[in-house]
């Protein structure tokens, strides 16, 4: 799955926004009724996706190149004047040229102090131990929020969806995390190591009672 951020030269957005608006852009793709039901029209590419080796690619474009992604299948997502558009996933050989061109590096953006958690948001958890670029994040994030998905209630997931699938992306101090690392009712994400981080670290933290 593409996760395309748009920065801007002008004016980038904050790291902490664009990380919110990749986790709920991944998860709303995941949830649309053109994925989740048979007759979908994203059903084929999105069920076969899920059921095999979960990843996640960030690009990053800008001016043209932001313009051209919003003709392919997906969704975009704008929290605090940051945007990304989660795409409906393809083999990496059948990759649009409009993605293929965008660069993969160059997309880190300096820690910012987020607000108060928004109501109804889920809020996900970074390691506090494990440095990451913000495309690192954002693919973290964005697993996270579909791991978490399914084990809301079809309630929980509705309220959610009516807040455009809302998260809080925060880094908790290392005794939070370390609270919450071996809980049952927390979702993990542990990377498989292809870049930044080492096989098998647990990246992020998504409490399911929110």
């Amino acid at each position: 799955m593409p996760l395309v951020l748009r920065l801007e030269k002008s004016v980038l957005p904050s790291r902490t926004s664009l990380l919110e608006a990749a986790a709920a852009a991944a998860v709303a793709v995941c949830l649309d009724d053109r994925s989740a039901f048979p007759d979908g029209e994203w059903y084929p590419e999105v069920s076969a996706w899920v059921s095999g080796r979960i990843r996640k690619v960030s690009r990053r474009a800008r001016g043209a190149h932001w313009d051209a992604v919003q003709a392919l299948p997906g969704i975009t997502i704008t929290v605090d004047g940051a945007s990304v558009r989660a795409l409906v996933p393809s083999l990496v050989s059948e990759t649009p040229r409009e993605v293929a061109r965008l660069q993969i590096s160059g997309s880190e953006l300096p820690v910012d102090v987020p607000g108060p958690v928004p109501p109804g948001a889920r809020v996900l958890y970074l390691n506090p131990r494990v440095e990451m670029t913000a495309g690192k994040a954002a693919a973290q994030v964005g697993h996270a929020s579909m791991l978490l998905a399914p084990h809301l209630s079809t309630a929980a997931r509705a309220e959610w969806a009516a807040l455009s699938y809302r998260c809080a992306v925060r880094t908790p101090s290392v005794a939070l995390w370390d609270s919450l690392v071996h809980r049952c009712d927390v979702v993990a994400v542990r990377d498989a190591g292809f870049t930044e981080v080492e096989p098998g670290t647990t990246t992020v933290l998504a409490p399911i009672d929110g």
